[in-house]
């Protein structure tokens, strides 16, 4: 008897398992929205490290099977994940996640997409042909990506749309909640010049009012030269920028000579949610960048 009960325990567990969808998402903050509105109806597999650069990611060929058995795919698209996120889907042989069908997201439909080129040359170079694809880091634009998550996995999973269309709910009371506060913390700021090492951070600076006036990238993609920090320097000490903003995935030599010769504060900023232990869902995510931001630039005056 004790046996049998044992097995039904089992199966039973099993049974719940498998009623789950399965999601694979290309980032960390992606998953994050996801777990918002699945929560425990889902599992979740994030191919790239919160602590990499999403451009360059190592992916696994393990990651082949849970592509196979996803239920839906969300990437951020825009070609963020170009260099490395097709071959995974092509090997995975999965229908569901192939684009226009139910298992498959863009992130980024939707979204209104800053910098868009109005010309492609490679001397320009290594720019997104449909635009910046760093559209995560303004939280409205969160906002939007959430209802696409819900609005699928509604799809996919009908029984349950009630549940989804809940939890979704309550993440947009939560952010709204948030943005306010976020918004009081940086007014003092509004119009601050800075710099940042990539074209990482246009969304973030527009929502919060920051005014970014160069890259130490000469171009995207291009490493930081002698020749475009002799101009960048001067330029920076002329318009009194305050901070040079990186991502933790960057090396610190170049930032921190252009700190000792502009004066200009470097802050190291995770971008995706996981890339600091306090991080633990998207709003985590800004109340962590802001702070930092905030603490700098009270430092500074």
């Amino acid at each position: 008897m004790k046996i049998f009960l044992y097995l039904l325990c089992v199966l039973s567990w099993v049974s719940v398992a498998q009623a789950k969808l399965n999601i694979v998402a290309t980032t960390s903050d992606l998953s994050a929205l996801v777990s918002e509105i699945g929560k425990e109806k889902v599992n979740i597999t994030t191919i790239s490290k919160p602590t990499e650069d999403p451009h360059f990611v190592d992916a696994k060929p393990g990651f082949i099977v849970k592509l196979n058995k996803a239920d839906m795919l969300i990437e951020g698209g825009l070609q963020l994940e170009m260099g490395w996120l097709p071959p995974l889907v092509l090997s995975a042989r999965n229908q569901k996640i192939l684009p226009g069908n139910s298992g498959y997201i863009v992130a980024s439909s939707g979204v209104h997409i800053l910098e868009v080129p109005t010309a492609l040359t490679r001397a320009a170079g290594d720019i997104h042909p449909f635009g910046n694809p760093h559209i995560m880091l303004d939280p409205l634009n969160g906002k939007i990506v959430a209802t696409h998550v819900c609005d699928r996995l509604c799809q996919i999973d009908a029984e349950n749309c009630n549940y989804y269309k809940d939890n979704l709910n309550n993440f947009i009371k939560k952010l709204d909640q948030k943005l306010p506060e976020w918004q009081k913390m940086m007014d003092p700021f509004q119009g601050t010049k800075i710099v940042t090492y990539h074209k990482t951070f246009p969304y973030f600076a527009k929502r919060f009012n920051l005014n970014v006036i160069g890259e130490l990238e000469p171009k995207p993609g291009i490493p930081p030269s002698p020749s475009h920090l002799n101009t960048l320097i001067p330029m920076m000490k002329d318009e009194g920028v305050k901070l040079i903003l990186i991502e933790q995935f960057r090396e610190r030599k170049i930032p921190e000579f252009v700190s000792e010769r502009t004066g200009a504060k470097v802050v190291v900023l995770p971008i995706m949610v996981g890339g600091q232990k306090e991080i633990q869902d998207y709003l985590d995510l800004f109340d962590y960048t802001i702070n930092q931001i905030v603490t700098a630039l009270k430092t500074k005056s």
